[in-house]
């Protein structure tokens, strides 16, 4: 990669969060890979920053992480799930993470939905398990509701793994952003309530085994965003 592009892509992004934990080791990972070099702006999230005109312009949902690559004219992309599949297609050019949908078209779909599955499934759910689990009301109902549809998404996984060593690709997998896009909402479990993964052993051996196996990667990325070692 060209010295004038190294700090082509600013990310908007805050600490402690699945979403932004999964950017973190993507570009960790291709920094290794490719001494890919980015600007990283954290967000003022208690004083509702990502609330603001100049960043509804570039994420009109106001949320967190967005990214604006300055050697494309400023393009700008938010949601976690696009970010990845954006920098796995410009920043990877070697597929060392994905696929290209034209020479493996079973295979890029194949990480299209399990990457849906988790962003429109694993993350909504805990989401809403952890909102109720720690808002001022207790509705046992709602924590009830969504601690069983987050443990069904983990038993989906767990079958997904069994035999495997990664959620796409032929035979036993290849690492890729689909891992990347779900792994850190494991990695947080413990805020939803769910502090162990022994009920599910192949999606812990999935965990345990990615982290330890790309640890460099991922200690770096959870020091950038949640503030600690990868071992937490």
């Amino acid at each position: 990669m060209s010295e004038s592009k190294k700090h082509d892509i600013l990310l908007y992004t805050s600490a402690r969060s699945p979403n932004a934990m999964k950017i973190a080791v993507f570009t960790e990972e291709l920094k290794s890979a490719y001494g890919f070099e980015f600007e990283r702006r954290l967000m003022d999230m208690s004083n509702d920053e990502q609330k603001e005109p100049w960043y509804i312009a570039i994420n009109p949902n106001g949320r967190i992480p967005a990214l604006v690559d300055r050697s494309r004219d400023n393009f700008a992309v938010f949601e976690s799930a696009a970010i990845l599949l954006y920098l796995q297609e410009y920043y990877d050019p070697d597929n060392k993470f994905g696929w290209d949908v034209k020479e493996s078209p079973n295979e890029y779909t194949e990480m299209i939905q399990w990457m849906l599955f988790a962003h429109g499934g694993i993350g909504p759910a805990q989401g809403q398990l952890n909102h109720f689990r720690h808002a001022s009301e207790k509705i046992p109902y709602a924590i009830d509701l969504f601690t069983k549809d987050v443990k069904s998404r983990y038993a989906m996984l767990d079958k997904r793994m069994d035999g495997r060593e990664y959620l796409a690709g032929p035979g036993k997998g290849m690492y890729s952003i689909a891992d990347i896009n779900v792994l850190p909402w494991i990695r947080l479990r413990e805020y939803a309530g769910i502090p162990s993964l022994d009920e599910w052993p192949n999606l812990k051996r999935w965990y345990e085994n990615t982290v330890t196996t790309h640890k460099p990667t991922w200690d770096r990325a959870a020091v950038a965003a949640l503030g600690q070692s990868s071992n937490s």
